[in-house]
């Protein structure tokens, strides 16, 4: 598509970055509201499948569409996103039980797999990759753009508003984007008919399946070592190993193993994997810390982790400039990922909302810098008939990493935090002070003595106002000695993300750097030659 006027490739990119906003705001929008719409279908108990159905659906839906949308065009891939996502937010709006809202987050969460999957790779059909970096910013920019207002404009619409409008209210733009896909978008054809891995794709989801699974559950609902999770963990490991046994012997795999020999693509998605192992284990501690341990109501708790996005929004399109300008990605991922681990390393010692925002600020610029270099990397470092297949490998890695990140940052945090508040009850003068009120009274002031506690800041200024003048300071002291102790806990937790993101940093140095392509143009002798060429830089 590189002959299309930039007249014509503007108006593409206005309908996909109008796709990828309708499926990132509707996915933000919803964060804050969750818990008052799960709690209105009576539905807690299953709280944890609302969010995993979404990630579990949109992950596989993702490495699917890669390879097909290589095969067949990207246009009807990104159509049957829109169509499958406008389906699913309607059918949500209009759940009467939890297993309802489950079902059709599932839905939800295919069609914004196929969008995502499909809207990067559509970048690398319409720009060679010297020009792609501006746009991969612009992408980067949507997802963020829609971080900030999706979680404000939730909490607002879900106090005023009935909830099922939260899924409805953007309908229109998924109708706006359909219909300028469809009139904008030409038709490519694919690499022609092959035949379909239908084996591979069927061994590679129930190994991804299990997996995700067991990390979501792991140190929440199941214990680490319990037979469910060592179960579904082995399960992952024996279905992945026939996956690879059958990708060698298909004529057509569906994620071609040739790929991880590529030096590129092989140490940009293990960084990939450790960044967001990192970040999204880290990140998702933020809200404990803003409203738990500063008590900071949750109203105001947006406000301190906005300019993290604002700040991404900012970097990565100018960063997207500046790669294309250059034609260099390597230096920024140099600059990129140390300034995240600056913006965590303040983390561990931020004690006021001031250290709060200057930690958002400088990881979002970090996040802006680093994060669009890897997708340009790994998508100039194959061919262009491979381009749906290795965009899709990178974004695999990425929520493989997030998730497991996730319950491995949960499970240092509920380690750590069990240990800090067994020290923090036991060398407490508040221990003794309780034995001197009345039983009844300290009764009710011991359930207090939980993290889960903090989160409910009206509860706490109601509790203390309402005991005895001579109390309150005893019950104001355990709750300080509670804060301190999740707080330190806290920075154990991104202590350890830093580590981990000092990992990723080390793994940077061996990225090799390619001069970026100028087209995607390319004959069958051609993209032979241009194998070769790629072959021999990447080995």
């Amino acid at each position: 598509m590189e002959h299309l006027t930039q007249k014509k490739k503007l108006s593409i990119m206005i309908a996909i970055m109008a796709a990828m906003f309708f499926a990132a705001i509707n996915q933000t929008i919803v964060s804050t509201a969750m818990p008052k719409i799960i709690s209105i279908l009576d539905g807690m108990d299953y709280y944890t499948w609302t969010i995993n159905i979404y990630m579990l659906t949109s992950t596989i839906a993702t490495v699917l569409v890669g390879k097909l949308s290589d095969m067949y065009g990207r246009k009807p891939f990104l159509l049957i996103g829109i169509l499958l996502f406008m389906v699913g937010a309607f059918l949500t709006g209009t759940s009467n039980d939890v297993f309802q809202f489950i079902a059709y987050r599932g839905i939800q969460g295919i069609g914004a797999g196929i969008i995502q999957s499909s809207a990067f790779t559509a970048v690398g059909d319409l720009f060679p990759p010297r020009e792609r970096g501006k746009w991969m910013g612009l992408l980067t920019a949507v997802f963020g753009f829609s971080s900030v207002l999706g979680p404000l404009l939730g909490g607002y619409l879900v106090d005023h508003l009935d909830w099922h409008w939260l899924f409805w209210i953007f309908l229109p733009i998924g109708v706006i984007a359909f219909g300028m896909i469809m009139a904008l978008f030409p038709k490519v054809e694919g690499s022609g008919k092959q035949s379909i891995d239908y084996i591979g794709s069927f061994f590679m989801t129930i190994a991804i399946v299990p997996l995700l699974l067991a990390f979501s559950w792991a140190g929440t609902e199941y214990a680490w070592g319990s037979a469910r999770i060592l179960g579904l963990i082995a399960a992952s490991i024996i279905f992945a190993i026939v996956f690879v046994l059958v990708e060698k012997k298909v004529k057509n795999p569906i994620l071609p193993l040739h790929l991880f020999q590529n030096n590129i693509v092989t140490v940009s998605n293990l960084i990939g994997f450790i960044m967001n192992f990192g970040m999204m284990g880290a990140m998702i501690y933020i809200s404990f810390f803003v409203q738990g341990v500063l008590g900071i109501s949750p109203t105001y708790a947006g406000y301190v982790t906005m300019p993290m996005s604002i700040v991404m929004v900012i970097s990565s399109t100018i960063i997207g400039q500046l790669i294309s300008k250059t034609g260099k990605y390597k230096r920024f991922a140099l600059i990129g990922v140390p300034t995240m681990i600056a913006g965590m390393a303040i983390m561990i010692f931020m004690n006021s909302v001031p250290m709060a925002i200057l930690s958002m600020i400088v990881f979002g610029l970090g996040l802006g810098i680093g994060m669009p270099v890897f997708s340009i990397a790994t998508q100039n470092a194959v061919s262009h008939k491979e381009l749906g297949v290795v965009t899709a490998s990178t974004q695999l890695f990425r929520n493989l990493g997030g998730t497991i990140g996730i319950a491995v940052m949960g499970t240092v945090m509920a380690n750590n935090l069990k240990t800090n508040l067994e020290n923090t009850m036991q060398n407490s003068p508040v221990v003794k002070d309780l034995a001197t009120v009345d039983p009844k009274i300290s009764e009710q002031i011991i359930g207090f003595a939980n993290p889960q506690a903090l989160m409910n800041k009206p509860l706490l200024e109601q509790t203390e106002a309402s005991l005895p003048a001579d109390v309150q300071p005893i019950f104001a002291k355990m709750i300080e000695g509670i804060r301190d102790a999740l707080g330190d806990t806290l920075s154990t937790v991104f202590l350890t993300g830093t580590i981990v993101l000092v990992v990723a940093f080390l793994l940077v140095f061996f990225l090799k750097e390619i001069p970026l392509r100028t087209t995607n143009q390319a004959s069958s002798e051609g993209e032979k030659a241009e194998d070769t060429v790629l072959d021999r830089q990447n080995s």
